[in-house]
């Protein structure tokens, strides 16, 4: 535990060197300023959507950038040969990404539509969405060494993943959804602001539940492979 709050510590130095903090005031205040334009909008139906997209940044592109930082300045190479767990050093960065994804989601959602929500639903789905995605983050960066190999591909990366968007924006409602590993903690953030079915809730923890399992495994295999194996990307 010791050594988990001491990598947590590491984490938030690094991160708010490198104005991961400030660049989240800053989506978090045009964000505000941005929605409380807009006229007779329904939040409550489109949170979901644009907490996904926002999260998107917070998880998987913050988990990429750290490691990518990690990398340039070989403290990676350096953290495999100490007592460091490979858990350990994927928890520090999910649980301090989480705090920071909750913090803004939660500050930007009071700002623009008030306190009036079920706060358990939505904190559920935030952390289980930050979770798996900044786990497959890390599943898809350890294969790059810098920023600009990695950018253009991680579009295409992403892609995949902003498919439950079809679903909240009615483009394609189909059932098939409840497959893809997104579709899960977004129905628990639509329950923390519209009522659902108990079944979907229950499908939301059980089932993001089970995706955070596997994001665990292969983002463990991927990390010895690539980082502490240091096999090349094929």
């Amino acid at each position: 535990m010791k050594r988990l709050l001491n990598t947590m510590r590491w984490d938030i130095q690094l991160q708010l060197r490198n104005g991961f903090y400030y660049a989240s005031a800053f989506v978090a205040v045009i964000m505000t300023i941005l929605f409380r334009q807009i006229p007779n909008m329904n939040y409550a139906a489109w949170w979901p959507a644009i907490l996904m997209e926002n999260l998107t940044i917070n998880s998987f592109y913050f988990m990429s950038g750290l490691i990518l930082l990690e990398k340039g300045e070989g403290t990676l190479e350096y953290q495999v040969v100490t007592p460091l767990r490979s858990w350990e050093y994927m928890a520090s960065k999910v649980l301090t990404l989480g705090l920071l994804s909750i913090l803004e989601s939660v500050l930007v959602i009071i700002a623009v539509s008030g306190p009036h929500f079920f706060w358990p639903a939505l904190i559920a789905g935030i952390v289980f969405l930050v979770v798996i995605y900044a786990l497959y983050g890390l599943i898809v960066v350890v294969r790059y060494n810098s920023i600009n190999e990695f950018l253009l591909p991680s579009v295409l990366w992403t892609m995949a993943y902003s498919l439950p968007l079809l679903y909240f924006s009615d483009l394609w409602p189909s059932p098939i959804l409840f497959l893809h590993p997104i579709q899960a903690p977004m129905i628990l953030m639509q329950a923390a602001f519209q009522p659902v079915p108990t079944w979907q809730i229950i499908y939301g923890v059980l089932y993001s539940a089970l995706w955070v399992g596997i994001a665990y495994s292969f983002s463990r295999k991927a990390f010895y492979k690539f980082v502490f194996t240091k096999e090349e990307r094929r």
